[in-house]
């Protein structure tokens, strides 16, 4: 079996995968000069390509799943697979008979740490109060709307999609005394720490009793800006929204004029659309609108899953799926290629 790397692995990374592979197996990876080790070029993997029995990585050159054409395994380091969509490779892998695996879950305890930092920053009003602190503005008079921080305890706060990631979420909100209220496809199935579970049919009438609501769902055909003018008008205007999962989950002008208006308190986001082109004219990878110089947003572009051991557990994770491929045995992070997660 040959394991092509499709990132400038170092000689430690690919001496772990050769051990834990069975023996035999060939691992090979892009040489030479790099300006990003975690990304190779179609020249710089072209040769491998062509009888590869497997990949494992973060990016795919154009062309090389045509010419790939022994493949029979992805193992994709990441937990979402909507890019791999874009891109055809999901169709691809349908008519090949391609295996595709995640590594879901993996990040999931630092995404929630950074969702929990994103609804104490809002609500604690952290950027405001830091900037007036390094200007040595004392703010007057005292318990202001303008400068009152909002409680965590005893409020209700809505998860969107309770994965690997949203079970988490629930479970740090419940340390801080709040309610959770869960929405997924399946609301049958039960979560730890989630006081409610509903079906999606029911997300608007959800959003509704909700102080914090954060996104944690997948970007697929049926969730691509699914949150939009009336999902908005259903949350209460003392609400907080985040988005933690995929920016093209929510639609940006009504949005940007719920922030701007007051019909929402507040936004964070780690993610912002991606407006690609052949999708959307002009293409561009930030909002719009601007959304993120707004006063009562905060925001991180692509951060939560960069903490301490990620890297190390992404690599841990994705040569687990190949050793259970190679094994012959069941894949426990295999990818519904209809459901596109």
């Amino acid at each position: 079996m040959k394991v092509l790397c499709l990132w400038h692995s170092s000689e430690g990374e690919i001496d772990y995968i050769k051990r834990a592979m069975p023996s035999g197996t060939d691992v090979v990876a892009p040489q030479g000069e790099y300006f990003s080790r975690f990304e190779c070029t179609y020249s710089d993997i072209e040769r491998d390509a062509v009888d590869a029995d497997a990949f494992i990585g973060w990016t795919i050159p154009e062309g090389i799943p045509e010419i790939s054409r022994k493949v029979k395994i992805l193992s994709w380091l990441h937990s979402g697979v909507d890019d791999l969509a874009e891109i055809g490779f999901l169709t691809l892998a349908k008519q090949r008979g391609i295996k595709v695996t995640n590594i879901r879950g993996a990040n999931a305890v630092a995404v929630a740490e950074q969702a929990m930092m994103f609804v104490l920053a809002l609500a604690k009003k952290t950027l405001l109060k830091h900037q007036a602190a390094r200007e040595n503005k004392v703010f007057f008079p005292l318990f202001g709307d303008e400068h009152r921080s909002a409680m965590l305890n005893g409020r209700i706060i809505g998860v969107i999609g309770v994965g690997s990631i949203g079970s988490h979420i629930a479970k740090c909100a419940k340390g801080f005394g709040m309610h959770v209220i869960g929405v997924r496809r399946n609301k049958e199935r039960p979560a730890e720490c989630v006081d409610s579970m509903h079906g999606l049919d029911e997300l608007r009438s959800v959003l509704g009793k909700c102080d914090y609501v954060v996104l944690a769902i997948p970007n697929t055909s049926e969730t691509f800006q699914f949150f939009g003018r009336a999902e908005i008008a259903a949350m209460k205007p003392s609400a907080f929204l985040v988005n933690i999962a995929r920016g093209n989950l929510v639609q940006e002008k009504p949005l940007y004029e719920a922030l701007t208006s007051g019909r929402l308190r507040g936004f964070a986001a780690d993610v912002w659309p991606s407006y690609a082109f052949g999708r959307s004219f002009p293409a561009a990878y930030v909002p719009r609108l601007q959304i993120q110089t707004l006063p009562n947003v905060v925001y991180s572009k692509d951060q939560c899953h960069d903490a301490d051991g990620m890297l190390e557990r992404y690599i841990e994770w994705g040569v687990e799926n190949l050793v259970q491929f190679a094994q012959g045995r069941s894949l426990t992070r295999d990818i519904n290629l209809d459901l596109g997660y």
